[in-house]
């Protein structure tokens, strides 16, 4: 009768302190100096408004380039870093199936058959000799989580599966920042290849005008000397251009999931470099909070954190169980079990630490500054991501300022170098001025070229800084 009403006071306490559950609840970082606005402003007619996790949906279509947006989806679906991250998140769902086990009843059955022989040399009831015997034990025990340290397990199991999946979509945003950045780089490095080519051509008509005045005494040996220097400098400009052209070749076969040289044959052929589209995105920093997976990713590691501290208080406090052993035996297997061969044993359990060297203190303070960490590693990724925002606007700005004035020096050489190399035909300056201007041309050209890459290297940096390209995207598609 005691050892009933002992198990009943238990089972009745932990039914009234399910409701309790130690260590802190989680709250949102506060962000109370938050900006309103960025440093630098895109000018109106350069920018759209964004509003909501859709308006950046699918933004490398916005470049116009059917084989930039293939390349992408292809990225998506084949890419290994993502497949690596959607193991991760498995693991984080079985990690939580784990966590919620220590909340049901741990049970475990056993058949022991055995056959028995009675020794000759004792004196046994008559016809006793071998015989068979069947036993069975079934052992359950249930933790009862008094003081919420399950609860706390699987608060932060949740935490670090949403963690996870806001992990999967920043991966996502890079590599598309990745590929995108890596195919411009294809296209400009095959502009500027062509630009040394057309170089190389000008170059040699150059060398013939030298040779050709020469040959009527009008030029020098040392006007063919510089002009054929001229020739091969520019010659030798065009191998490291055809490796680059390689390499990213490599670099987007590997982000796809392929082996580097698969689609060289593919991307060989030259195609325009991607052009900036008329408008931008523009946010708010508290958008870029709300959307950056990144972020999100941080705060729920927060969560998780925060969580687990009530995971290592509870751990420190009595722990109350309850269990049940069933022990039915029968000589015959079909008897063994009828409620006549059962055998029992039910009880109560508490237990509770007494000394373990501070072990227990240690795992709070642990788990305390852990959560600390978490909540200062928040508060670094939102500043690190409003200042990616910051110097995306800024490099923008400042290169779309140099690329007008490159573009005009780009215009004035060539006409310089059509000017001088009249009046060196009519004999009215010297073949230095031909020289001078065939490589003030191509250097203007080429800068021309190289700065309208990194202006496109700028726009994709800013979508990624917003947190854009994962809205839309169902990662699990064909799972």
């Amino acid at each position: 009768m005691i050892r009933r009403k002992a198990l009943a006071a238990l089972m009745v306490g932990g039914m009234v302190s399910a409701c309790s559950v130690v260590g802190p609840d989680y709250k949102p970082v506060p962000l109370d100096d938050l900006p309103k606005g960025w440093t630098e402003q895109l000018p109106p007619a350069a920018s759209v408004p964004v509003a909501g996790v859709d308006a950046m949906r699918a933004w490398w279509d916005s470049f116009g380039d059917p084989t930039l947006s293939r390349l992408i989806q292809a990225a998506i679906v084949d890419n290994e870093d993502l497949k690596i991250a959607r193991q991760r998140l498995v693991q984080a769902r079985a990690a939580r199936v784990i966590a919620k086990s220590a909340d049901l009843p741990d049970v475990r059955l056993g058949i022991d058959p055995a056959l028995q022989r009675s020794s000759e040399n004792v004196d046994w009831p008559p016809g006793i000799g071998s015989y068979h015997t069947w036993q069975a034990e079934l052992d359950a025990t249930w933790e009862v989580d008094v003081f919420g340290g399950t609860r706390r397990a699987v608060e932060a199991a949740d935490a670090d599966i949403a963690a996870t999946e806001e992990g999967r979509r920043a991966i996502l945003v890079s590599l598309l920042a990745e590929v995108a950045t890596d195919y411009a780089r294809l296209r400009a490095a095959q502009l500027r290849l062509t630009i040394a080519r057309d170089n190389i051509a000008v170059a040699a008509k150059a060398l013939d005008l030298a040779q050709r005045a020469y040959q009527r005494g009008l030029g020098t040996v040392l006007d063919v000397a510089q002009a054929r220097t001229q020739l091969e400098t520019v010659q030798a400009a065009t191998p490291p251009l055809e490796a680059a052209v390689a390499r990213m070749s490599h670099a987007i076969a590997v982000l796809l999931g392929r082996y580097p040289g698969e689609l060289e044959a593919e991307l060989s052929q030259p195609a325009p470099l991607l052009s900036v589209p008329d408008s931008l995105p523009v946010s708010v920093p508290s958008e870029v909070v709300a959307n950056r997976p990144d972020i999100r990713q941080a705060d729920r590691r927060y969560a998780a954190a925060t969580a687990r501290i009530g995971v290592a208080t509870a751990a420190s406090l009595p722990h109350f169980a309850i269990p049940l052993t069933l022990l039915p035996q029968a000589a015959d297997l079909g008897k063994l079990f009828s409620l006549a061969s059962l055998t029992y044993s039910l009880g109560a359990q508490v237990t509770g630490p007494v000394y373990n060297g501070g072990r227990d203190d240690a795992r709070i303070t642990l788990a305390k500054a852990e959560a600390e960490a978490a909540r200062i590693n928040y508060e670094r990724t939102v500043k690190e991501a409003l200042r990616d925002v910051e110097d995306a606007l800024v490099n923008y700005q400042t290169e779309t300022r140099r690329q007008q004035t490159l573009a005009a020096a780009r215009t004035d050489a060539a006409q310089a170098l059509d000017h001088a190399t009249r009046l060196y035909a009519a004999g009215l300056t010297d073949f230095l001025k031909v020289l001078d201007g065939e490589r003030q041309a191509y250097q203007a050209e080429d800068r021309e070229a190289e700065s309208r890459l990194a202006r496109v290297e700028h726009v994709i940096t800013l979508y990624k800084a917003l947190g854009g390209g994962w809205q839309g995207v169902d990662l699990d598609a064909g799972d």
